[in-house]
């Protein structure tokens, strides 16, 4: 019986010489073949040959060596999220991975729970990434900011409702979302508005700009008949909805805005079965428009959240590595608006 040949452990470790000598070709053409370089005309037979080659051995560009040689490493820190950002936004989180994957840089995640701003700004510039993408959970000082661009990163980016001194922002205005629920709330006639604020701690990040937002909105609606609004902590979790529904007639609202459209769906499934009328007794609305909020009956109505495709940050991360003296950048990226359906 044959069996499957196995590489011992202690074999030399294949090298560009190596590929080189089996593709018939000198080893800057490997490398040019392997690291992608454009600036050489190369015939495709040749680069396949080069692949096919390395594919052979097992060969690897080293990442270490590559970042030698150019001055700086293609890696693209992207501290991971330690809350539950939902589908939309882990969506998009990927949009942007592929993206820069499809630029040739190498993103890596980096897991920075319990860490302080600046202890974090540290750990991450041990790295040594030629960019940093923050996603805002950890709060990144200047003084963070001056400490990674020291360690060699050319673009520091912050995705969030902040801007901070010295890094380029993305800024994504919560604020936006909860406005467009309560106007449209406000719209259909509902005065005394519920805001689900989650219990489950870090997205406070998204929660208190979106209560803000509602509060904002109805603060300038103008109605002759003022609104309220009272904001309600649910946990995710079927438990924590029933008892928030089984109390709901004593809180005389009629309407709730209920974070997004998974806090929504989950709320509304838990009136529904205390009894409670929806859209007569309250109105639900949600936010994200997932396609499931379709499926429901009634309908769900939510809030749509536009954001950037993942292809335009790569390309924004792409642009400051190559120009890093350049301006510091400010680019509004959120756009918000309400989607009547049944519920509301």
């Amino acid at each position: 019986m044959s069996q499957t040949p196995k590489h011992s452990a202690d074999a030399p470790v294949p090298t560009s010489t190596d590929v080189a000598r089996l593709a018939g070709v000198s080893r800057a053409t490997v490398s040019y073949v392997l690291n992608n370089t454009s600036a050489v005309r190369i015939s495709e037979p040749t680069r396949r040959r080069v692949r096919e080659a390395a594919e052979e051995l097992g060969y690897v560009p080293h990442a270490a060596a590559r970042s030698l040689r150019a001055g700086h490493s293609r890696m693209v820190l992207l501290p991971t999220a330690h809350v539950p950002v939902g589908p939309l936004y882990s969506r998009f989180l990927n949009e942007v991975q592929w993206a820069l994957r499809a630029l040739d840089y190498t993103v890596v995640q980096y897991g920075s729970l319990g860490l302080g701003a600046d202890e974090a700004a540290r750990a991450w510039a041990e790295l040594r990434p030629v960019a940093v993408l923050s996603l805002g959970e950890i709060g990144l000082t200047p003084h963070g900011v001056r400490v990674l661009k020291r360690s060699g990163a050319k673009a520091v980016i912050t995705l969030g409702p902040q801007r901070v001194e010295g890094a380029h922002a993305l800024v994504m205005d919560q604020r936006a979302v909860g406005s467009a629920a309560a106007a449209h709330l406000l719209e259909r006639g509902r005065r005394a508005i519920g805001v689900v604020v989650p219990a489950e701690p870090g997205l406070d990040l998204f929660s208190r700009p979106r209560l803000a937002g509602v509060r904002k909105a109805v603060s300038e609606g103008g109605a002759d008949q003022p609104a309220r609004v009272e904001p309600l902590t649910m946990a995710y979790d079927e438990e924590s909805a029933a008892r928030l529904a089984a109390a709901w007639r004593g809180l005389g609202l009629d309407a709730v805005y209920a974070y997004n459209d998974e806090y929504a769906q989950l709320l509304m499934r838990a009136l529904q079965d205390a009894g409670v009328d929806v859209p007569g007794e309250c109105a639900v609305v949600g936010a994200d428009d997932l396609l499931l909020g379709k499926l429901l009956r009634p309908r769900l109505s939510t809030v749509h959240i536009e954001l950037p495709t993942g292809r335009e940050i790569a390309e924004l991360v792409d642009r400051v590595v190559r120009d890093p003296d350049g301006d510091v950048e400010r680019h509004d990226l959120m756009a918000a608006h309400a989607i009547g359906r049944e519920s509301s």
